[in-house]
């Protein structure tokens, strides 16, 4: 918020959450004070019926941020979901479409007998997924049944990127793990506080598809649990903030290890001077 109020920069969301207008608590999506004191892009700005790929928000992404440079403004990319950023970046692999029928039978199959398969049809992929990825694998498996070849070797020949046409300025924050996790859990329990249980009790009466991303988002299912008597509230909130901590294990190890050696990490606080500077030519 900082740097776009001193830079008159646009905040454009990279989470994959926060794109659903439908769990603006659940995702923590930009108040409305926050909206006024400085512009922000694609939060909100997908209804929960309509998924998004990574390939989906790239694209939009890329003219949002075309857009801001025309105008002269300095865009702002904020979020933690790293396909997404690594999608915009780095392109995407020009995998063909996938067979319908091959994805219908791998996306009903259970995840343990769609790993087993990878295992014997791309061992490679099937090494470094964990076994209860059920996205992962799925994806994975589709592809070199659809395809005939891994989804590594599609990767190779990634096209679309924006990272050698921009001058990128990147900040990893990576606090420490004990910081985030109380920061997860007071995170989890203030959602509650402030609507969180009727947010998911509004996109439970919608009856979407359960595999679309929105009704993955962290929080549904422990929710969902708790309306349908399976757990009691305590029950729910622990389980929620479980899963929140969870999934920011996952980003913490994918920031520390993913990016370029190149991108700056951080293990404090980074203030406000210390982030303008980085943003300098010479920064």
């Amino acid at each position: 918020m900082a740097l776009a109020e001193r830079t008159a920069g646009v905040i454009v969301n990279a989470d994959s959450a926060q794109v659903y207008r439908d769990l603006p608590v659940l995702s923590a999506a930009p108040s409305e004070e926050e909206r006024e004191r400085a512009e922000h892009r694609l939060y909100g700005s997908l209804d929960g019926a309509t998924p998004c790929s990574a390939a989906d928000w790239a694209a939009r992404a890329k003219a949002e941020i075309a857009d801001i440079q025309a105008s002269g403004r300095l865009p702002i990319l904020v979020g933690g979901t790293g396909m997404y950023i690594r999608t915009l970046l780095d392109g995407i692999a020009p995998v063909p479409s996938i067979d319908p029928e091959i994805r219908k039978q791998v996306r009903e199959a259970p995840v343990e007998e769609n790993r087993a398969r990878l295992e014997e049809l791309d061992p490679e992929a099937a090494a470094t997924l964990n076994a209860q990825d059920t996205t992962r694998i799925a994806r994975a498996l589709e592809v070199v049944l659809s395809t005939g070849k891994p989804l590594a070797e599609w990767q190779k020949r990634r096209e679309g990127g924006i990272g050698g046409q921009v001058d990128l300025r990147p900040i990893v924050l990576l606090p420490t793990r004990d910081w985030l996790y109380a920061r997860c859990d007071d995170r989890f329990a203030a959602m509650i506080q402030k609507g969180a249980i009727e947010e998911v009790k509004a996109l439970l009466e919608r009856n979407l598809d359960p595999d679309l991303p929105v009704m993955r988002a962290i929080g549904v299912a422990e929710i969902s649990a708790y309306l349908t008597r399976e757990l009691t509230l305590d029950q729910a909130v622990a389980a929620g903030q479980q899963a929140t901590r969870r999934y920011a294990k996952r980003q913490y190890t994918w920031l520390a290890h993913q990016p370029p050696a190149g991108w700056p990490r951080f293990t404090e606080p980074l203030g406000i001077s210390a982030a303008l500077a980085l943003l300098q030519p010479n920064g």
